[in-house]
């Protein structure tokens, strides 16, 4: 086991789409609507998993370089992925397995808990809120709350600022190298789950410091 298992750490740093919840079906039929309202053509919901971590703007222009389109409309695509998204942000999202009993189990030991993500925050915190979330949670800090996104450390950064965190008190839990990268850049170990949303790659190419199977190893024997 991994030494960054074996222990209890003060904080937990989360990314949500593909690490807390599966986020795909509700971002894929936003997607899809976005897409067609400008007769864009659509991609598989497997694609659009592959398209997730960046924020919405990024997805939407590979899903518009996928077919080789011409993404002048982005902008007006994004708008309407927004509207569409804003309306439906957790109809069929959910948490993966054990992740609600692992933060509750790890906010019933003392630890802060923080949901770091790229996803903006409003959205953000609409799905901890459907959830059941919010006494859960600390903190939630989006894409569009630090002046850079990950793979920036400014995320992590800033959610040790306001939580009044050193680095070496926190643990880093995310699903991509956009996850590990910001957690590197900011000098903080990362644990990647094996099935999130990686862009393709394995979870064992992704270089975090270990990689696992069940949220529920995240609780220290």
């Amino acid at each position: 086991m991994s030494a960054c298992l074996q222990r209890f750490w003060t904080a937990y740093f989360f990314d949500l789409d593909g690490t807390l919840v599966d986020t795909a079906p509700d971002l894929h039929k936003a997607l899809t609507h976005a897409l067609k309202t400008y007769h864009y053509p659509l991609v598989d919901e497997s694609l659009t998993r592959q398209f997730i971590g960046h924020g919405a703007q990024v997805m939407i222009e590979r899903a518009i370089e996928h077919h080789d389109g011409d993404a002048t409309d982005v902008s007006d695509v994004l708008t309407a992925f927004l509207d569409y998204y804003g309306e439906h942000t957790c109809v069929e999202s959910k948490p993966y397995p054990t992740v609600t009993e692992t933060l509750t189990a790890l906010k019933a030991r003392g630890a802060k808990l923080a949901v770091v993500t790229n996803k903006r925050k409003r959205f953000a915190d609409l799905i901890v809120e459907a959830l059941g979330w919010s006494d859960i949670f600390d903190l939630v800090v989006g894409g569009d709350t630090a002046e850079n996104p990950k793979p920036a450390s400014d995320p992590i950064d800033l959610t040790c600022m306001r939580l009044a965190m050193s680095t070496r008190e926190v643990l880093f839990i995310g699903d991509s190298k956009t996850d590990v990268g910001a957690a590197r850049a900011a000098g903080v170990p990362v644990v990647c789950v094996r099935d999130g949303y990686n862009e393709g790659i394995d979870a064992e190419a992704l270089g975090a410091d270990c990689v696992i199977d069940r949220f529920s190893e995240l609780i220290p024997a």
